[in-house]
């Protein structure tokens, strides 16, 4: 994806989070993620398919080189996968949240992982009723592969935060 498309999509998701006022998880994470019919290497090197899938959803089959899909099923596996990480932040998160909440939550969490959501300070913080202002700020903690910050996802991490906060 060339840099213009990348800015173009960034700027089309803050027209969305500005204009509306409730956004699913499933456009969020399909528009951060891109599709991708052609089994590849992520920015930490995981076998990584459709809108950002390692695995597939139904059978746990991690991704393999050369595997490919199609976007029916891309899109199939990204509803399952939501689905399933909606049902574990609704268990783990214990204070009621908005829509737009879950959705900034359920973004952060399909690029890190539920374990890694589990083991954060935004987690903890949130669930100790901490101001509202400051667990929106540690979405901005999870922008780096590697040691080394990633500037679209910083740009992620931005508008979750901000949709966290809407």
């Amino acid at each position: 994806m060339t840099p213009t498309k990348k800015y173009l999509i960034i700027a089309a998701i803050i027209l969305l989070l500005l204009t509306a006022k409730k956004v699913s998880a499933e456009k969020l994470i399909a528009k951060f993620e891109g599709l991708r019919l052609k089994s590849y290497q992520d920015s930490g090197g995981i076998w990584t398919i459709g809108y950002g899938s390692t695995k597939d959803p139904f059978t746990g089959i991690a991704v393999k080189e050369g595997q490919m899909i199609s976007k029916a099923t891309a899109l199939e596996w990204l509803k399952k996968e939501i689905e399933q990480r909606q049902m574990a932040i609704r268990k783990l998160v214990k204070v009621p949240i908005t829509s737009n909440q879950l959705a900034a939550i359920t973004s952060l969490a399909y690029n890190i992982g539920l374990g890694a959501f589990q083991r954060s300070s935004l987690l903890r913080l949130l669930n100790s009723k901490a101001p509202i202002q400051q667990v929106a700020d540690q979405f901005l903690r999870w922008n780096k592969v590697n040691g080394q910050e990633v500037k679209g996802l910083t740009n992620r991490r931005i508008l979750e935060r901000d949709l966290f906060l809407s």
